[in-house]
């Protein structure tokens, strides 16, 4: 219903969306909370995919391709990424190094089991992704905190708490770049900084990139990877289309190995522990990565403006705080001084009960106890309701 908004104007097209739409669509994000429910929690946008993306899908099925993709002598996945990757971000790298996964969590977790030992440390850098620490904690390892910030800055990489913090037995960094839930981009010296010491110290860095795409003005993305190649050699870079282009639901992300030891040390897991190929995500996959740019060029001011809205309107919120996301779609809320005025026992059950599904900051850590993680990657008419309602919730509290 959408196609030829989204050809002529996409701005339109985003701006279209709302509640009925969202309610009728059956998914997590807007089924969990039940009807009277605002969400803006789980990290999915609300826009319906990109046209090239419908017309791949609508593609699979005129021709009747639901068998088994055919993968094992070409990988259009790697292809697709391998020029995306050259074109958006300046990265060059070998699409043999590349191979398919089911989400950047399956190889994560591979990953740490052929890196490690149980009890051996793996390193977040707090507040993190919760599946992050899950991981670690599912695999029998020691979740290593390296909190961000500095005495400069509350979201910066605390590369002097990383050398200090680890030991003899750690073997992994989980890197997040750009980072969840707190939208940092992280700059060369601190990711050079961080390179220094896994080679010092013989670490294994599984970098997620898979908000890479979602960059605002004046920040850039710099692939982990790319920092030399005996970085390259020790780095494993997990990422996908689905941040960017919202076919989370379709199940395919891709890991990108630096050297073919590397890849050949992950293809000694028995292949059938690594999952395979799904038709459907590939055929979008590779869709979005060949014919998606311009829709994400249109994309990325949108979600600029919502997020330079949500900034306002948090300034205005009684007892919340934030810094502005540098990426993504995810803004980082400090509700510790509201909880102070609160008898709820958390802001995400405070304003939950003002009807707003946010993500309790306690699940990405320790360090976010207090916090709440906001998706503003809505329309704008209702990011308007959503922090309405927030407004409301803040204001019954001071």
């Amino acid at each position: 219903m959408h196609d030829q908004r989204d050809a002529v104007d996409p701005t339109a097209w985003f701006d279209s969306v709302d509640l009925a739409t969202l309610r009728a669509r059956g998914g997590a994000k807007w089924s969990k909370y039940g009807p009277d429910v605002l969400a803006a929690w789980v990290a999915d946008m609300d826009f319906p995919p990109v046209a090239a993306v419908r017309s791949a899908l609508d593609a699979v099925l005129e021709r009747g391709s639901l068998g088994y993709p055919w993968l094992l002598e070409h990988n259009p996945v790697a292809d697709g990424f391998a020029d995306w990757a050259r074109r958006r971000h300046g990265w060059e790298i070998d699409p043999s190094l590349v191979v398919n996964t089911i989400d950047v969590l399956q190889p994560m977790l591979a990953l740490i089991e052929l890196y490690s030992e149980p009890g051996d440390g793996i390193v977040v850098q707090d507040p993190i992704y919760p599946p992050f620490r899950n991981a670690i904690i599912d695999a029998g390892r020691v979740v290593v905190e390296n909190r961000l910030g500095t005495s400069l800055d509350p979201s910066a990489m605390d590369l002097e708490g990383l050398a200090a913090g680890t030991d003899e037995r750690t073997r992994v960094v989980l890197l997040c770049n750009p980072h969840n839930p707190t939208g940092r981009v992280f700059t060369r010296a601190e990711l050079q900084g961080l390179a220094d010491l896994a080679i010092e110290r013989d670490w294994l860095v599984i970098s997620d990139e898979i908000h890479a795409d979602l960059i605002y003005p004046d920040q850039h993305h710099i692939p982990f990877a790319t920092l030399g190649d005996e970085v390259a050699a020790r780095t494993v870079t997990l990422t996908a289309a689905t941040k960017t282009f919202n076919i989370a639901g379709l199940r395919l992300a891709i890991a990108v190995f630096g050297s073919a030891a590397q890849l050949a040390r992950y293809q000694s897991i028995p292949r059938y522990l690594l999952g395979g190929a799904n038709i459907m995500g590939v055929e979008a996959s590779v869709a979005a990565w060949r014919d998606g740019e311009a829709w994400l060029d249109a994309l990325l001011p949108y979600l600029r403006a919502n997020r330079d809205r949500v900034v306002e309107a948090v300034a205005a919120m009684p007892g919340v705080h934030m810094q502005a996301p540098q990426a993504t779609y995810l803004a980082w809320l400090d509700c510790r001084e509201l909880l102070e005025r609160s008898s709820a026992p958390n802001a995400f059950e405070r304003f939950l009960q003002g009807g707003v599904a946010l993500n309790d900051g306690a699940d990405f850590g320790t360090a976010g106890e207090g916090f709440v993680r906001l998706n503003f990657a809505t329309s704008r008419g209702v990011l308007e309701r959503i922090l309405d309602r927030m407004n409301e919730v803040c204001l019954a509290s001071f």
